[in-house]
Formats: C-alpha cells, sequence, structure tokens
C-alpha cells in the first residue's frame, strides 16, 4: 500500500474555489476525463448537498505491463461529495469501480476556508494492489508517480476555471455559441453535434455591435474544449 498527502492554498475564497472545483471538467489539462455523469444530489438533514457523479477516465499502461492484464485502459471512477455551507467545507471522496484486483485508488479531498478568506485544499490518496505475480509493489509505486503528476495537472486545470470565473464577473455569465456536455455524452462530441456548432458560430445579422463575441466570452472557451480537434 502506498499513501499520498499535500495540502495547498488558494488566494481565492471558498465559495469561489468550490463553484470551480464542481467544474473543472472539462478543462484542457483534463483530456484523459471522457465524461462525467450526475447519478444524485440530495439535501442532506443538517443542509448539505450530496453528490455522486459517475466519471470515465481513459490513460495508458506502463510498457512493462503484461499484455492483456485489462481490455481497455480506462476505469470509472465513483465520485460523492458533501458541500457543507454553514461550515464553509468540500468533502470529495473518489474511488475506482473496476481493475481493483490490479489496483484500487482512493482519493479524498477537503476545501476548506481559512481565517483569511482563503481557500485550503488538502488532497490524501491511497494505492492498494493484489495483483501479486511480483508486480504488487511495482504497480503501487506506477500508481502512486501517476497520480503525483496528475495532481499538478489538476490544479492548473482548476486554476483556469478560476480564470473564467473571475472574468464571468466583469462579463455577463454565459455558455457562448457552443452547449455544454449532457448527461452521458461523452467529451469529444458526434458528428450532429459538430454541425450544430458550426451553425451557431455564425455571426447574427441583429447582434448589437457592442456585445462581446463568441471568442470574448470566457465561458465559450470551455464550449471550445468540447470540439473534437
Amino acid at each position: 500500500m502506498k499513501f499520498f498527502s499535500q495540502s495547498f492554498l488558494y488566494d481565492d475564497p471558498w465559495s469561489i474555489v468550490s463553484f470551480a472545483f464542481f467544474l473543472r471538467y472539462p478543462n484542457p489539462f483534463a483530456s484523459h476525463v471522457a465524461s462525467v455523469d450526475v447519478i444524485s444530489r440530495s439535501f442532506s438533514p443538517t443542509g448539505s448537498l450530496l453528490t455522486t457523479r459517475l466519471i470515465l477516465k481513459r490513460g495508458s499502461l506502463p510498457r512493462w505491463a503484461p499484455r492483456g492484464i485489462i481490455a481497455k485502459a480506462e476505469s470509472w471512477i465513483v465520485e460523492e461529495s458533501e458541500v457543507d455551507p454553514e461550515g464553509r467545507v468540500v468533502r470529495c471522496t473518489t474511488k475506482n469501480l473496476d481493475h481493483v484486483k490490479i489496483m484500487r485508488v482512493e482519493e479524498h479531498i477537503t476545501l476548506r476556508q481559512t481565517d483569511d478568506n482563503r481557500t485550503l485544499q488538502t488532497t490524501e490518496a491511497k494505492f492498494i494492489s493484489g495483483f501479486g505475480w511480483g508486480l504488487t509493489k511495482r504497480i503501487e509505486n506506477h500508481g502512486l508517480a501517476r497520480f503525483k503528476s496528475h495532481v499538478q495537472r489538476s490544479r492548473e486545470g482548476l486554476a483556469v476555471i478560476l480564470s473564467l470565473i473571475r472574468q464571468s464577473r466583469m462579463q455577463p455569465m454565459t455558455l457562448g455559441p457552443a452547449p455544454l456536455v449532457t448527461s452521458r455524452q461523452s467529451f469529444t462530441g458526434s458528428e450532429d453535434v459538430r454541425n450544430d456548432r458550426e451553425e451557431t458560430r455564425q455571426p447574427k445579422d441583429d447582434q448589437a455591435p457592442d456585445s462581446p463575441s463568441s471568442a470574448e466570452r470566457p465561458w465559450s472557451k470551455i464550449a471550445s474544449w468540447l470540439r473534437p480537434r
């Protein structure tokens, strides 16, 4: 078993960082995330918002991995979160649902407001492999090393979303010309969606001269990441 723990302090207030946390997909630093689906959402008796999401992540196997160890280099992740508005804290737990014999990864993230109105993020994770064949430690070490690199990219992706939120506070919040992904829809899009987006990018004749173009709208950047390249 391997463990990971790290803390990071955001200068933004808790409400903004929490908002960005749930909007972090898609972003240009999370190309491995294929889809995100909300499974359930409810309020606890104490007023906390409880959400369960299903996330599909794709990756690649190391060269030393035995051939046929898994059919596809992808995994379904369940994310369970609690937003406590009174205590100013977000608690989130994620864990993989498949390939658990090869390796189980459980991650705990806490976002908490500090006394100076900033946000402290604490990330903890553990990696457990039951594969055997003399590869247990190697698999756990690979999972830990890969997780460390993804933590930095995840922070950079969240920083992008935070930047867009800051911009949107000075402009009307709009999604731009392209719709966001709906439930069970892949981030890569489809041919029909692409055709619709091409049509919506055409300027309208009755558009006000002083209205911001789609390229200037911060949330249109998120929509642009959804378009296949």
